[in-house]
């Protein structure tokens, strides 16, 4: 496969900036409340969409797609936000990165049955290698808590999920900067339902919480959900893409240590090689079994 035609360049773009936002986003949570942030995050990447939207003369899309659109901004944004702050709050950090890390496994779940996507043995051993992954990196020198706080948290991984099933099936009939572009459009409207506080909040933040808004808007937003939709669009299965996710936790770590001098210990690195291990099975698994196969056959 010719790079310019590979799902992986894109994914990969979209796992480094969401795996920045986590970061920013703890040093912005030190100023905005949860809700503000998150209707500033995607306001800046609405404008930033605007803008491109102009001055690529971006087309609008069918009156009959304007529900698929809803559905993703409402699942993907807003519903996601919300469940995803609700259960932080009532969760430690390492019980929330193991249950937002199970949407690749959702995820594959749900396209064996919408879209009958078929996964192989050597698939789902990759997916169970990651996990394993994710488990050591936030459990080895963390604790693991149970309360109602799982409840949204598996809600917020659910819509997450539901979401790339969405863009899936949107990318099929629209580009993925239309698709991310009026996903995100839809998004922001809904959150405008915390635009008050946000107005108060930002009209009073430093100069150096708006830039970390920028960033999250134009990087982690726009940049990270239009490469993310572009994956979804040149993949053959929706599972391909999703199981990128297993390695936020792990690059999350990396620059958290780059940026805000969090030094990652040892569940950092034996977890984050465990999950590369899982990525590398999942995608090239079945080129190893084939090469190995065919050199049986000849002999």
């Amino acid at each position: 496969m010719k790079l310019r035609d590979s799902y992986h360049p894109y994914a990969i773009t979209t796992i480094v900036f969401w795996s920045l936002a986590y970061v920013l986003t703890r040093l912005a949570l030190q100023y905005f409340s949860a809700f503000s942030l998150g209707f500033l995050r995607y306001f800046a990447a609405c404008c930033t969409l605007v803008v491109v939207a102009v001055l690529t003369k971006m087309k609008l899309p069918h009156k009959a797609d304007l529900p698929w659109f809803l559905a993703a901004g409402a699942v993907g944004f807003f519903f996601y936000m919300i469940t995803f702050n609700k259960g932080e709050e009532t969760v430690t950090a390492s019980t929330g990165s193991v249950v937002i890390t199970t949407v690749p496994v959702i995820t594959a779940l749900l396209a064996r049955f919408v879209y009958k996507e078929k996964l192989y043995g050597f698939q789902w051993a990759a997916i169970v290698i990651e996990f394993v992954g994710v488990l050591v990196l936030t459990l080895m020198d963390g604790v693991f808590s149970i309360n109602i706080g799982l409840l949204w948290l598996f809600l917020a991984a659910l819509s997450l999920s539901i979401y790339n099933l969405l863009q899936r099936k949107l990318t099929k009939a629209y580009t993925a900067l239309q698709t991310s572009a009026f996903s995100i459009f839809f998004g922001t409207i809904l959150l405008a339902v915390f635009l008050p506080a946000s107005v108060k909040e930002v009209s009073h933040a430093p100069d150096i919480q708006l830039a970390y808004i920028a960033v999250l808007g134009i990087f982690s937003s726009a940049i990270a959900y239009v490469a993310w939709s572009k994956a979804f669009a040149k993949a053959k299965q929706t599972s391909q893409v999703s199981n990128y996710m297993f390695v936020t936790p792990f690059l999350t770590s990396i620059l958290g240590f780059l940026i805000a001098d969090e030094v990652p210990g040892q569940a950092t690195l034996l977890g984050g090689t465990i999950i590369i291990l899982g990525i590398l099975v999942f995608n090239f698994g079945g080129k190893i079994y084939e090469s190995i196969y065919n050199k049986k056959s000849t002999v």
